[in-house]
């Protein structure tokens, strides 16, 4: 009979664990992929991430939809990158009537001033571009979950600690490909100038002639400059980015002589089907075709 009693009660404890709701996940919104996959990697299974911009879209130019809103509206944290980069967002927030903390995740990052300040301010916004600075972003986005869901924390610094040891080994991966390409050679023209840190993390000349923002226009005589400048100092590479105009680089391609590389992913990561879901694919991805380009 006491047999029997303790099979009841084994069983009525193993309905009742099956029968208990799953952990519910912290719903967060990041402003652009790129900063939706590092949550996802300090987040891991108890977040819910949705970024705003997604996969090869232009987050300068991004125009807002009420869907948007509605999401920051459930937002638990929100995720920006601040430094000017989303210019539409203040508005949203204060659209979306959300009460969920914006947490800028740039803060601490090592910043550089932007040549030429289109549309954001003395600092350049893209800061991602130096993985040193992607490791600052990781531990600001690993506070703030911890802040909004303490039960998390075990969670979160451990997703934290080991994406942080990837990303030291993606850097010295990146420093180790640059250093094989020829000083003099370590130049070349881009769409605009989003590449600013990767440049002084890694010894790379970019020259774009678009400046930091997207959202400015080449002049006849700034195409002029530049392709008297690549000529002159004998730029062996032009690159594209996915999220601009390739029309204007193809043209400066074509009377420069210098050859056109391929695309670079600045401000966007792809979809899951293209070469740079994540931002380590990204990282990786770019450096493989500067390397092809500028030893060829």
């Amino acid at each position: 009979m006491l047999t029997r009693r303790i099979i009841l009660l084994s069983a009525a404890l193993l309905l009742s664990v099956s029968a208990a709701p799953a952990q519910e996940k912290l719903k967060a919104v990041a402003t652009f992929s790129i900063l939706a996959d590092f949550v996802k990697n300090v987040g891991g299974d108890r977040v819910d991430v949705e970024a705003l911009v997604g996969p090869n879209s232009d987050a300068h130019v991004y125009q807002p939809s009420p869907s948007d809103a509605k999401k920051l509206t459930h937002a638990k944290v929100i995720f920006t990158n601040g430094l000017g980069f989303e210019g539409w967002i203040a508005r949203l927030i204060k659209a979306s009537g959300t009460k969920a903390p914006m947490i800028v995740t740039t803060k601490g990052v090592n910043l550089r001033k932007s040549e030429d300040g289109h549309g954001h301010g003395d600092a350049d916004p893209h800061a991602w571009q130096s993985i040193a600075n992607a490791k600052v972003y990781v531990a600001n986005i690993r506070d703030a979950l911890i802040a909004a869901d303490p039960a998390g924390r075990n969670a979160y610094e451990a997703n934290a600690t080991a994406y942080l040891a990837r990303l030291d080994a993606l850097d010295a991966e990146v420093k180790a490909a640059i250093a094989k390409i020829p000083g003099d050679r370590r130049k070349i023209i881009t769409t605009h100038d989003a590449f600013g840190y990767f440049a002084a993390a890694y010894g790379v000349t970019f020259i774009a002639p678009q400046g930091v923002s997207t959202e400015a226009e080449v002049s006849a005589r700034d195409v002029a400059r530049i392709i008297t400048q690549i000529r002159k100092q004998k730029i062996p590479a032009v690159f594209l980015e996915n999220i601009t105009d390739d029309r204007l680089l193809k043209r400066i391609g074509a009377e420069s002589g210098a050859r056109i590389g391929g695309t670079l992913y600045s401000d966007a990561l792809t979809d899951a089907k293209g070469p740079a879901p994540t931002y380590i694919d990204m990282m990786r991805y770019n450096v493989k075709q500067l390397a092809e380009a500028l030893m060829s």
